[in-house]
């Protein structure tokens, strides 16, 4: 008799956005003539650089010709992007940060799901709340929680985000082992200052624990001195491992590569006190599950590090923040408060409702696709999240049609 992996049974009914999906299916059935505009995934709608592009369309004409094609490359990457990586993201601001301590993958999403496989099952671990689901339920599923009462699952330490610390959490009181942090944030847009930062590595440092840090919407930070790296932070090297994606940054999100930063500084302990090289242990579990990024879209995505690369990145990330303050705009002028938006994607709403009967509201009333907050945890109850991530006429007609059904 087989057995079923029944930590699986302990997870929510459905997966976020995946019972989104099947309300706003229910939704077309019912009126298939109705246009849906939707603005709660965070996918991209823009093309890819012109740059990107130029360099993909060459890569795939290398692999039509003998002398230039490639099978297996690196798990790791192909060296020209790890350097490029190295140089464009981390060296320039100050961080020392080496080309092979930078992991190339397909997504962030995997790779934040995935990182926990190399810890052991009885950690401590520290969630903030309202969380991006990914973080919650791969600990779920690998049995390190009880089962979920009231929307949170025992054996977590949840840390609380809201109006009042600006969506950035304090260390808690008590000792914990693995600490996800998300900033600039998904789902609040809320970010972290270098002193807030700060008092994580150190209490980090302090009890020996790991910071998850999940850098993938870096790119939108506008406002001088906010941190685009937890390696910008004295001491990071020894207590973090950060992720980027180059989803956001360039469009990314249909052609997938993203990257992961294990310092060779990094170190967890066994049973017996003995100290381990983490980089050592994603390398072998990289290398065992994944067999790289195909070589035109790891070309692709090197000429993101280039000068015309940089300049057309620029322009679309800023062309999603420029949509990101008509919706700030537009949500405050109908009376709602809202943070977010500002150097990041995402618009995060107080409804001054319950988060689902907002969203089934703008579904059904104005055919607009929002992301309920409480599906980001108990903190996210009474919120919605809205994404930048959309055309410049979709994104007006959507405000148009809200500001209808809201008056």
């Amino acid at each position: 008799m087989i057995r079923l992996n029944e930590n699986y049974s302990k997870l929510k009914a459905s997966y976020l956005f995946a019972d989104i999906a099947k309300r706003v299916a229910a939704f077309q059935q019912a009126n298939p003539d109705r246009k849906i505009i939707r603005m709660g995934i965070g996918d991209v709608t823009e093309p890819l650089p012109a740059a990107c592009l130029e360099a993909l369309h060459k890569a795939t004409d290398e692999m039509g010709r003998r002398e230039t094609f490639r099978g297996y490359g690196p798990e790791q990457g192909y060296a020209f992007l790890r350097d490029a990586i190295a140089k464009g993201d981390f060296q320039s601001r100050g961080c020392a940060i080496d080309a092979d301590e930078i992991f190339v993958s397909d997504s962030s999403k995997c790779d934040v799901g995935n990182i926990q496989e190399i810890f052991a099952n009885d950690i401590r671990i520290a969630i903030p709340d309202p969380v991006y689901p990914v973080y919650v339920d791969t600990n779920v599923m690998a049995g390190r929680t009880g089962a979920n009462l009231n929307d949170r699952y025992e054996g977590l330490v949840y840390l609380e985000c809201n109006e009042a610390n600006g969506y950035v959490p304090a260390p808690p009181s008590q000792p914990v082992d693995l600490i996800y942090l998300c900033f600039p944030n998904n789902p609040t847009g809320g970010v972290a200052t270098a002193a807030q930062l700060k008092q994580w590595v150190d209490y980090a440092r302090a009890n020996k624990a790991i910071i998850l840090f999940d850098a993938a919407y870096e790119a939108f930070i506008r406002t001088p001195g906010v941190p685009r790296s937890i390696y910008e932070i004295e001491g990071a090297r020894e207590v973090a491992i950060e992720f980027r994606s180059f989803s956001k940054t360039a469009g990314f999100t249909g052609t997938r590569c993203a990257f992961t930063v294990i310092p060779k500084d990094l170190k967890a302990y066994d049973s017996a006190g003995a100290a381990h090289s983490l980089h050592a242990l994603w390398n072998r579990r990289h290398s065992t599950k994944f067999n790289g990024v195909s070589y035109p879209i790891q070309r692709a995505a090197e000429a993101v590090y280039s000068p015309a690369g940089q300049q057309q990145c620029r322009a679309l990330t800023d062309f999603y923040l420029e949509n990101a303050r008509l919706i700030r705009g537009a949500v405050t002028k109908l009376g709602l408060t809202c943070v977010g938006g500002e150097n990041a994607p995402y618009i995060w709403i107080n409804t001054r409702r319950d988060s689902w009967e907002f969203f089934d509201l703008l579904l059904n009333k104005a055919g607009v696709v929002c992301t309920p907050g409480a599906g980001f945890g108990r903190c996210g109850q009474g919120y919605v999240r809205l994404s930048a991530f959309n055309s410049r006429a979709n994104v007006q007609e959507a405000l148009e049609r809200v500001a209808a059904v809201l008056k």
